[in-house]
C-alpha cells in the first residue's frame, strides 16, 4: 500500500523530498498499527483508521470508513499532530488532526473464486487471516465465495482465550474470516488448528509471518512479494504468489500419490508371478520343474514391464482426484498389499503356472520325471507368455482401485496403451527371435499355450472387478451399519 501512496503522490504532484530534515521517525509496528514521521515540528501519522482516529481531536467519520470497508476497499487514515524536541516520541502520534482517509481497491484475482470452489468440493478448508478491516475482510471473502450464508467475520481482539473455542469458530463449513490479525495471534491460530488434528498449510509474505510458516505443517511464502526472512522459514515458497497455484500443488500431490500407489501395486503383482514357480518348484522338490527362468524375470521386470509402470506413473488426475477429503494413509497399506498379493498376484500366477502344466501334460509328461528340453521351452514360453500378457491387463487395471476395466476411460492415457502395445511387440521378439529365446531359457509357445496364455487377459480382469465389487459392497455395508453408543463410547 506504501507504494500505491507512492505513486499516487506523484500523480497529484506531491513533493516527495522535503526540504527540512526528518527530526523523528517511528515505524510500523503491528502493535500500534501506524507509523509516522516528524518533519518541522510537524507529524505525520499514517495507519489503520481505528489507531489513528482513536487519537484524533473533534468527530471523526467512523460511517466513511466502514462504508469503505464494507465495499471491499483497504484503508488508511493520515493525520497530522505536532512533536517538539525533548518530548517523549509517543506525543507525536497523540492529539491528531486527520487529514483524509484513503480506499485502496485491491481486486482478488478473476480465478481465485473457482480455486476456492475446488477446495470446498475437496473438503479443504480455507480460512482468511488478515490484518485488514473486519468490514473489508467480510467483503473480500464474501466476494470469492470464501463466506457462506452462516460464514463468520471476527475482529482478531474478541478472539475466545480458550483454544477449544477458538479451534470450533475456524473449524467451520461456512467458512471464516478473522481481521486485524497479530503475529502472535496467527501464531496461536495455527497452533490450534494442528492440536485439533488438522493438516494446517499457512501463507505469509511479511516478517512477522515467520513464526506462524514454521508452526504450520506447510509453510508456503509468497515468492514475488514475500520477504527473505519468511522465504527462509517455509517450506515452499509460491514464485507466482496465486492462492489458485497452491490448489494445482494439492491436485497434483494427490494425484502423485495415487500414481505411486498404482506402480507399486503394478510390480508388486509381477512378482508374485514370477515368483510363484520357484516356490512351487521347492516345494515339490524339483517334481514339477522351474516353469521360468531367472533371465525370463529380468526379460519381465526390464524389458516388458517397465514401460507400462512408467505409464501409470503419468497418469493424469481422474474426475474425482478433488472430490472430498484424501483418507489419510501410507503408500503401501493393508489395502494396496492384500490386492498386489492375494489377488492379482495370485491370479496371475495361476495363470501361468496353469498354463504352464497343461502344456506339459499335452506334450506327453507326466508328473515326477524331466520332460525333454524342447517340450521344457515351449511351456517355459507359454507360462512366460501368460505372466507378460496377464501384466498387460495388470497395467490396466492398476489405473483405479475401485472401478472395472471396462468403466475407464481409455484414452485419457495414451502412454498406457503405448506402452502395452511395446509390451506385446516386446514379447514378440523375447520369444519369436530364436537367438534371444534360447538364452532366456523358453521358445515359442505352441497353440494350446497361447490360447490358455491369452487366457490371463480375461482371468485378471474379472478377478480384478470382482474384487473391487466386494470392497464397494463392505464399504456400503459399514456406511449403512447403525451406530450404537454405550458408556464407553462410540463404536
Amino acid at each position: 500500500m506504501e507504494g500505491a501512496v507512492h505513486a499516487w503522490s506523484l500523480r497529484v504532484g506531491g513533493n516527495l523530498k522535503p526540504d527540512e530534515p526528518i527530526q523523528l521517525r517511528l515505524a510500523y509496528t503491528a502493535d500500534r498499527m501506524l507509523s509516522s514521521v516528524v518533519l518541522a515540528e510537524r507529524s505525520i501519522v499514517l495507519g489503520a483508521p481505528e489507531a489513528i482516529l482513536s487519537r484524533c481531536l473533534g468527530s471523526v467519520p467512523h460511517e466513511v470508513v466502514n462504508d469503505l470497508a464494507e465495499r471491499g476497499r483497504r484503508v488508511l487514515a493520515v493525520a497530522e499532530g505536532r512533536w517538539h524536541p525533548g518530548e517523549p516520541a509517543s506525543n507525536a502520534e497523540t492529539a491528531l488532526t486527520l487529514l483524509a482517509l484513503i480506499g485502496f481497491e485491491d481486486p482478488p484475482r478473476p480465478d481465485v473464486a473457482e480455486a476456492l470452489a475446488a477446495c470446498q468440493r475437496a473438503d479443504i478448508k480455507v480460512a482468511m487471516i488478515t490484518g485488514d478491516h473486519p468490514g473489508t475482510a467480510a467483503a473480500v471473502a464474501r466476494e470469492v465465495g470464501l463466506l457462506a450464508e452462516h460464514g463468520i467475520v471476527l475482529d482478531a481482539s474478541r478472539l475466545p482465550t480458550d483454544d477449544e473455542e477458538l479451534a470450533a469458530c475456524l473449524d467451520r463449513e461456512d467458512g471464516a474470516a478473522i481481521a486485524r490479525v497479530t503475529p502472535s495471534q496467527k501464531l496461536r491460530i495455527a497452533r490450534v488448528l494442528r492440536g485439533r488434528g488438522h493438516v494446517v498449510a499457512v501463507t505469509g509474505d511479511g516478517v512477522n509471518d515467520a513464526p506462524a510458516l514454521r508452526e504450520a505443517d506447510v509453510g508456503v511464502a509468497m515468492g514475488l512479494s514475500g520477504s527473505d526472512v519468511t522465504k527462509a522459514a517455509a517450506d515452499l515458497i509460491l514464485l507466482d504468489d496465486h492462492f489458485a497455484t497452491i490448489v494445482d500443488a494439492v491436485e497434483l500431490g494427490r494425484a502423485t500419490f495415487a500414481n505411486v500407489r498404482r506402480f507399486l501395486t503394478y510390480h508388486l503383482t509381477d512378482n508374485v508371478a514370477e515368483l510363484a514357480p520357484f516356490a512351487v518348484w521347492a516345494l515339490t522338490g524339483g517334481r514339477l520343474p522351474l516353469a521360468i527362468g531367472v533371465l525370463q524375470v529380468l526379460a519381465l521386470d526390464i524389458g516388458t514391464d517397465m514401460l507400462p509402470a512408467l505409464a501409470l506413473g503419468g497418469e493424469p488426475p481422474n474426475l474425482r482426484i478433488m472430490s472430498g477429503r484424501v483418507r489419510q494413509r501410507s503408500l503401501i497399506d493393508g489395502g494396496l498389499l492384500r490386492r498386489a498379493l492375494l489377488v492379482l498376484g495370485v491370479s496371475e500366477a495361476v495363470c501361468a503356472l496353469t498354463t504352464f502344466v497343461a502344456v506339459l501334460s499335452s506334450r506327453g509328461w507326466t508328473w515326477g520325471p524331466t520332460p525333454p528340453a524342447s517340450t521344457l521351452a515351449i511351456a517355459s514360453g507359454s507360462a512366460f507368455a501368460a505372466i507378460a500378457l496377464g501384466q498387460m491387463a495388470n497395467a490396466f487395471a492398476c489405473r483405479s482401485e475401485t472401478q472395472p476395466v471396462w468403466r475407464q476411460r481409455a484414452g485419457t492415457n495414451r502412454l498406457l496403451i503405448a506402452a502395452v502395445a511395446a509390451e506385446l511387440v516386446l514379447l514378440g521378439v523375447f520369444l519369436g527371435f530364436t537367438p534371444l529365446a534360447r538364452l532366456l531359457g523358453g521358445s515359442w509357445p505352441s497353440t494350446l499355450g497361447w490360447a490358455l496364455a491369452f487366457c490371463a487377459v480375461p482371468i485378471v480382469i474379472i478377478v480384478d472387478a470382482s474384487y473391487k465389487a466386494l470392497r464397494r459392497s463392505r464399504s456400503r455395508e459399514l456406511a449403512l451399519a447403525p451406530v450404537r453408543v454405550t458408556s464407553g463410547g462410540r463404536r
